[in-house]
């Protein structure tokens, strides 16, 4: 017979340290410096030329690609932490939480408000320690809006997740997944489309 647990809790906030399972990678400094530009040029709502965004995520350490197009407040929280295929979108309000590494493969679309978080807690430890794991989204992925991509999750080629599905493991490409969490619907591409 399974009981809960009565009594005071036992999470240890007061406990938690930044520095266990986690490095910036990164002086403060560098952190503090891409933080700045982050407010300037990502968060706001001017629509900044995409060419300049994707130029400031290099000098900062990000593998982007070509003709990638940012739209206008998305949050990248580290970008030495981020790689980005050739002719991927990256829609508003997009919100990357890089503490882990998160690669976003060619002629992918992020869609309007999705988050990809690659950080987390780990609820087993009572002082909340940093369990992060890696996100690989593959070429051709699509993820609708308001989609939450959570850690060590990867993402099949051309598989498309529904507008506010949750991802909580690795789902296979070519597939249309939809739900909370999501599950498989359908093929994305009818056979006729397939190449032989």
């Amino acid at each position: 017979m399974n009981r809960e647990r009565q009594g005071p809790s036992l999470v240890r906030n007061d406990l938690f340290d930044a520095n266990d399972g986690f490095d910036l990678g990164r002086p403060r400094v560098v952190f503090a410096a891409w933080y700045c530009v982050k407010c300037v040029f990502f968060l706001c709502a001017f629509p900044w030329p995409s060419r300049l965004k994707s130029s400031l995520l290099r000098w900062f350490g990000a593998e982007v690609g070509r003709r990638v197009r940012w739209q206008p407040r998305v949050n990248i929280h580290i970008p030495w932490n981020l790689k980005v295929g050739d002719y991927t979108w990256v829609g508003e309000e997009a919100c990357i939480i890089n503490f882990a590494p998160v690669a976003i493969g060619a002629h992918c679309c992020l869609s309007q408000r999705c988050c990809l978080c690659s950080g987390n807690h780990d609820y087993r430890s009572t002082n909340m320690r940093y369990r992060h794991a890696p996100i690989v989204l593959e070429d051709g992925v699509w993820i609708g809006a308001a989609v939450f991509v959570g850690p060590g999750v990867t993402i099949g080629v051309d598989a498309v997740i529904t507008a506010m599905s949750l991802v909580s493991h690795s789902v296979a490409g070519g597939m249309i997944y939809s739900g909370q969490p999501c599950q498989p619907v359908r093929r994305r591409w009818p056979e006729e489309a397939l190449p032989p």
